[in-house]
Formats: structure tokens, C-alpha cells, sequence
């Protein structure tokens, strides 16, 4: 037994999913006392389960037709609230329908982003209706002692996405920290920063992201649209392209009705439970 050790007081059960190993911790009980420090707890990849973010799985009370049954109450690992969450909906899908909870076809999930139709096959990769894309003043993004142009674009949450040519994304450190922006105060409440090597020809980017609240991620589903779009904004283009992340390969698709859609993969990969007091 390590010091600090206590008896389990409470334990909490838990499933583990990745969408393009951006990983969450998903409570299927709810986010009944789920504050900032039990989320850190839950995410801490060390004394915890370990992941980018935390789903609590929260049944909509009486809802009518129209409705969701469901709303994804997703929380950043630093316990932050988050707006929407692109991998974590498919995440919080896959395990409506695994569960039995849900039929495959398309669910209506609330987020505080507003409600997100899922279109959930029993197997295969999922697609979400994301919402529109809004323009979002843009600023500059320091790396290293360079500052480079960013777009700014929202998908629920805020971006600011830096595809200049001359940026060499690998050579990039995203572990120091939140890169700086200019102006300072753009973003009071944080901001994702994606850096995004845009293929030639069209059709495929390749990107990595800082995320508010959680730092550089493998993936990053609403990183993924809004790097996807601002680059096809600057080309005049809506189409679909591939977004190549470390952890795989998401595709965004850019209507003419101005809907974002979001196509990728999700994976339960455990689950068991967690005792309260644990690493505390």
C-alpha cells in the first residue's frame, strides 16, 4: 500500500473509448459530484485511468420526440467545460448502441453546443452532423520565437488554425504550454490551436493540435473540421477531404448548405470501476 492510501469510499463505474486515440473516461451513471478535482483524478495518466476528457452519460428527463434522450456532458482533463466534442460524440454514441440503450440509425445527442444528429451504424465508422462553421476573428499563433497567422473558426468551440506553407508542423513543440496568441485577450476563455500542412492538389491535410484545458492530443474531432474548413475556405471550396491526426485518419465535409459533417471511427476498449478516493 503507497502512502496516502485510504479504503474506497465510493466507486464509480466507468467505460474507456478512443476516436483516433483522443481518449475519455465515460461515466455511464451520470455527473452527479463530478467536479474539477474528480475529473483530474479520473484523467491523470499516472495515478488515474487516464484520458484527454471525461463523458458523463446524462438521460434527458421527459424529453418528447423532438427531443434528445441524451446530453453529453463532456468535461476537459483539467476539469474544464468543454462545448462540443467531435471524437468524444462518437465515443458517447458507440456506447448508447453497445450497451443496448439505443438502436443503430441516427440519435440526437444534446452538448452545449446544441443538439448533434449521430448517424450510428452497428459497425463501421459513425458521422456527425456538426452544425454550421462560424468565422472567428482571426490572430497570430506563437511557435518558437515566431509568430504565424492563424484563422479563427468555431465548430461550438473556438479555433485558431495556422496553415501557412512555410510551417514545418513536426518541428513544432506543442508540449511547453497554451502556444501564445496575439491579441493576448481574443480568447478569454482559451483557445485550440491546430497546425495544418496542406497537401497539394486538394483533399487531404495533415494536422496537430494544442487543446485548451488538455494540452497536445492525438486527435481532435472539431480541430479536424475547422482545420479542414479553414483551408478550404482560403481555397473558395466545399468538399471533403481526409485529415490525417497522430492518432488516424478522420474526413470533414463541408456542404453547400453549410453543415459540417465529421466521419471517424470510436472504440470501447474497457471498462471496470474506479474507487473514489484513489490517488487522492
Amino acid at each position: 500500500m503507497g502512502v496516502g492510501w485510504a479504503p474506497t469510499l465510493v466507486a464509480v463505474r466507468f467505460v474507456k473509448g478512443h476516436g483516433t486515440e483522443n481518449d475519455f473516461v465515460l461515466l455511464p451513471d451520470g455527473a452527479d459530484g463530478l467536479d474539477a478535482a474528480t475529473v483530474q483524478a479520473l484523467c491523470d495518466r499516472r495515478r488515474g485511468i487516464g484520458a484527454d476528457g471525461v463523458l458523463a452519460v446524462v438521460r434527458v428527463a421527459a424529453p418528447t420526440e423532438a427531443d434528445p434522450r441524451w446530453f453529453m456532458d463532456y468535461r476537459n482533463a483539467d476539469g474544464g467545460l468543454a462545448e462540443m466534442c467531435g471524437n468524444g460524440i462518437r465515443v458517447f454514441a458507440r456506447y448508447l448502441v453497445d450497451s443496448g440503450l439505443e438502436e443503430p440509425g441516427d440519435l440526437l445527442i444534446g452538448t452545449r453546443a446544441g443538439v448533434k444528429t449521430v448517424t450510428m451504424p452497428s459497425y463501421d465508422d459513425i458521422t456527425v452532423g456538426m452544425g454550421p462553421a462560424t468565422k472567428l476573428p482571426d490572430a497570430k499563433v506563437q511557435l518558437a520565437d515566431k509568430w504565424w497567422p492563424a484563422a479563427g473558426w468555431s465548430m461550438g468551440n473556438p479555433h485558431l488554425v495556422v496553415a501557412d506553407a512555410d510551417l514545418d508542423i513536426d518541428a513544432a513543440d506543442l508540449a511547453a504550454g497554451p502556444p501564445p496568441i496575439d491579441p493576448p485577450g481574443a480568447f478569454p476563455d482559451g483557445v485550440n490551436v491546430e497546425l495544418v500542412e496542406a497537401r497539394p492538389g486538394g483533399g487531404a491535410i495533415r494536422m496537430r493540435v494544442h487543446e485548451r484545458g488538455v494540452g497536445e492530443t492525438r486527435s481532435c474531432g472539431t480541430g479536424a473540421c475547422a482545420a479542414a474548413v479553414a483551408v478550404m475556405a482560403a481555397r473558395g471550396e466545399r468538399t471533403s477531404y481526409d485529415v490525417d491526426v497522430p492518432g488516424g485518419r478522420l474526413t470533414v465535409t463541408w456542404r453547400d448548405d453549410g453543415e459540417v459533417l465529421l466521419t471517424g471511427p470510436a472504440v470501447l476498449t474497457f471498462h471496470g470501476e474506479y474507487p473514489g478516493d484513489a490517488g487522492r
